[in-house]
């Protein structure tokens, strides 16, 4: 039976990962739905110098995950992680510095979501539902569980997905006016 529009319990893990994991499957198959087939001139095109390629976006995605695993798997702080973020830039921070992320294939670049999301997968299937819900300072004074943390992965996933659309829109519009 297929469940990509299902939001259930999923073998191996307990409710609330099935509920989060859904969500985050959808929005991943949706992402590589968007890229199947593109070329790496259309990863690596920039509409102007400061711009974000979808290469770029794809990298970033993949560090924002790795990030918030170090984060949450490791439970530290974001003040802790020194060396393995300066590992992941500069496509964690994305902008001009990341406009270096060129000549990637598609075929790359969806190997490395693919790896960093059964490494996460993993982790959900090991831990009890306790974890979801233990709470860290977070941003703005505030608090946040394991949870939110999760759902900013794959939130931060659709909005940069929702770049990736125009930019092909872009990149499109580029071959024309050739």
């Amino acid at each position: 039976m297929k469940t990509l529009f299902l939001i259930k319990e999923k073998e191996g893990l307990e409710k609330d990962y099935s509920i989060l994991y859904s969500m985050m499957t959808y929005a991943r198959k949706t992402t590589l739905d968007l890229i199947e087939d593109i070329s790496i001139d259309e990863l690596d095109f920039q509409y102007n110098e400061n711009a974000n390629s979808i290469g770029m976006l794809l990298a970033h995605m993949i560090a924002v995950e790795k990030i918030y695993q170090k984060l949450t798997f490791e439970n530290i702080t974001e003040d802790e992680l020194g060396e393995y973020a300066e590992s992941l830039e500069p496509a964690l921070s994305l902008g001009e510095k990341a406009s270096i992320l060129k000549g990637r294939s598609v075929e790359s670049y969806i190997q490395e979501l693919e790896l960093v999301r059964e490494k996460t997968l993993k982790f959900f299937s090991t831990q009890n539902i306790g974890w979801l819900y233990e709470e860290t300072d977070w941003w703005y004074d505030e608090k946040a569980n394991n949870f939110f943390k999760w759902f900013h992965v794959f939130e931060d996933e659709i909005n940069h997905r929702g770049q990736i659309r125009i930019i092909k829109k872009m990149y499109k519009n580029s071959l024309l006016n050739k």
